[in-house]
């Protein structure tokens, strides 16, 4: 009777685990999906048209026009004399059509970021504040650890293109809320 008991309590825990880990799990991937359904990230079609004919641009001023960046030729590599017998390339400069439309795609992939960052760590936060409200054990083991994935999620997806001074403020914002939460739960 004591070995049905004491497995019984072994499946249980192991019961308990399996439900924290899938609603740790499916919380983060509902913040996520919902983000994206609601906050569409930058398109690079949008910046970026396809189109069936590409004509090359060969002179500044055309260059400049399409929002390009125009990179003159580099006369230190050339020979200074032709070989007997051989045609010279002659010199032509390169433009780089793509080149405006990048730093406004760039821009807004950047700013996508930063706000997705922004509500996941919200959410994070608030998954551990409703974990010390809940009384459920199962609730609380699985509020508390979505929460911090979710910050870490968000900190991986925006890290690098976050400026010292916005990630020093971001994060002493969640640590307040944290250390908050945390006094206020050992408080009850």
């Amino acid at each position: 009777m004591d070995t049905q008991i004491t497995q019984a309590k072994k499946g249980s825990g192991f019961t308990k685990w399996a439900m924290v880990i899938a609603i740790v799990v499916v919380l983060n991937l509902f913040f996520n999906y919902a983000i994206s359904l609601v906050y569409k990230s930058p398109q690079y079609e949008n910046y970026f048209p396809t189109t069936q004919v590409v004509e090359p641009i060969t002179n500044k001023e055309d260059c400049l026009k399409v929002g390009g960046q125009w990179t003159d030729p580099d006369t230190r590599y050339q020979t200074p004399e032709p070989v007997a017998g051989m045609k010279t390339a002659p010199s032509v400069g390169y433009c780089d059509p793509n080149y405006t439309k990048q730093m406004e795609f760039t821009a807004a992939t950047k700013a996508y970021s930063r706000t997705v960052f922004i509500i996941l760590v919200v959410l994070g936060v608030i998954s551990l504040a409703l974990a010390a409200a809940f009384a459920n054990v199962i609730l609380s083991l699985a509020f508390s650890w979505g929460g911090v994935l979710s910050i870490i999620i968000a900190s991986m997806r925006y890290w690098s293109d976050a400026d010292n001074l916005f990630k020093v403020i971001i994060l002493a914002m969640a640590l307040g809320a944290l250390i908050y939460l945390a006094l206020r739960k050992s408080a009850k």
